[in-house]
């Protein structure tokens, strides 16, 4: 019992968070100077963006397993936890108070008070009636703190605090809150089918998500309506034909991944150049980041395979032209063996942290991450072809050939 207690409380706060969203992408346009805040003074809170203290809107959000009456009885232990709440409140009997709104996947009974409170059906007498019947029948210990307080208040306080509240029950149950950012995020998503508006939303998703965290940590206090709308501006400017979303996070990577590529080729062709070992480790980051996210545009139709293919042939060549300038530069004539060698090994891993370094070339004109071109370099360095492969060493064809004659 205690482990299904524990989930459905997991799954109440999942979905106070989630359903926050929902609220702000709805609302935020009628509220372009107001914030949203997660568990500072309530559940979910509207407040002033220049004073997060300055609260408009206080927000109880409650996941019920029905979409019938539970939670919305007269007597019902949630209706008074949350009427509780807004006893505690210092300005309960101010008139100018925020809204107090209990929102919930429940429906209310047509004779509860709860019911009374909906915006539909409003009728502030018969709720506090109600509600003063059921404080004086109930013996429910869970609740009798809240209903003695509710008795004890002065009949003005108590009639201000119920003319700000109200109720909106019936809300879309959790499995319903992707599709409703979706439809809300209509008017910003991006062209190329549905591949490509379900990663837009993943997108936000995330970003909300983040920033939830961070709220619930106390990292922040709240997240305004503009920085929302700035953030879905620019996720949308990442889905044009000159941009790319980047959605694989170094922060992705696990050592787990790295050890994949143990005696892969272009690690191989970076051990010829004798690359350090941290340089190491992020050349493979950066080649798992690449080849994962590649994948991810080309799922998501975000990125065609002739596009690909034409960035490819750039690379080739640009490393084409490097790689010659290199071998040109090379005298090696007076030179010891072992010291030709070193010299090779140094152009060679010359040549690979310039290309590495490198931005003329890019998949598409405004998309700058540069993990991903760097990771392109080391697949071509790896390519099964060895007509399509590219190298750093000099000798970087026959050391391949003779390693891999070897195994």
């Amino acid at each position: 019992m205690a482990g299904h207690n524990a989930s459905a409380s997991a799954g109440g706060y999942l979905y106070q968070t989630d359903w926050a969203l929902v609220d702000l992408l709805r609302k935020g346009h009628t509220r372009p100077d107001q914030a949203i805040t997660l568990e500072l003074h309530d559940d979910v809170a509207w407040n002033e963006v220049s004073d997060v203290a300055n609260v408009v809107e206080l927000l109880q959000v409650k996941l019920h397993g029905t979409s019938k009456s539970a939670g919305l009885g007269d007597m019902a232990v949630d209706v008074w936890k949350t009427i509780k709440i807004w006893l505690d409140r210092p300005d309960r009997g101010d008139p100018q108070g925020p809204d107090l709104v209990l929102v919930t996947t429940s429906v209310a009974a047509e004779d509860s008070a709860a019911h009374a409170l909906r915006p539909a059906t409003r009728d502030i007498a018969a709720a506090t009636n109600r509600l003063l019947a059921a404080a004086k029948s109930s013996k429910n210990d869970d609740t009798e703190v809240a209903r003695k307080a509710f008795l004890d208040l002065d009949p003005a306080v108590r009639g201000t605090m119920l003319s700000r509240a109200r109720l909106l029950d019936g809300q879309m149950p959790p499995e319903d809150l992707n599709a409703a950012v979706r439809e809300a995020l209509t008017w910003a998503l991006p062209t190329g089918g549905s591949h490509a508006e379900d990663s837009f939303v993943s997108q936000v998703w995330k970003y909300w998500h983040e920033v939830a965290v961070d709220m619930l940590a106390g990292r922040r206090a709240a997240v305004s309506v503009t920085e929302v709308r700035a953030f879905i501006r620019e996720l949308r400017n990442r889905y044009t034909t000159e941009n790319l979303p980047t959605t694989v996070e170094l922060s992705s990577i696990t050592e787990e991944h790295i050890r994949l590529y143990d005696g892969a080729r272009f690690v191989r062709q970076l051990d010829l150049v004798k690359y350090s070992s941290p340089a190491l480790r992020t050349a493979i980051v950066d080649y798992h980041r690449a080849i994962t996210q590649e994948t991810e545009w080309l799922s998501n139709s975000l990125l065609d395979v002739y596009e690909l293919r034409k960035f490819e042939a750039e690379l080739r060549f640009e490393w084409e032209r490097e790689f010659t300038s290199m071998i040109e530069d090379l005298e090696l004539d007076a030179l010891s063996p072992e010291d030709v060698e070193v010299a090779k090994i140094k152009a060679g891993r010359g040549l690979l942290r310039y290309l590495l370094n490198s931005t003329s070339v890019s998949i598409r004109t405004y998309y700058n991450d540069g993990f991903y071109g760097r990771g392109k370099r080391h697949e071509l360095a790896g390519h099964d072809d060895t007509l399509q492969r590219i190298g750093w060493h000099p000798d970087f064809a026959d050391r391949l050939e003779a390693i891999t004659a070897k195994i």
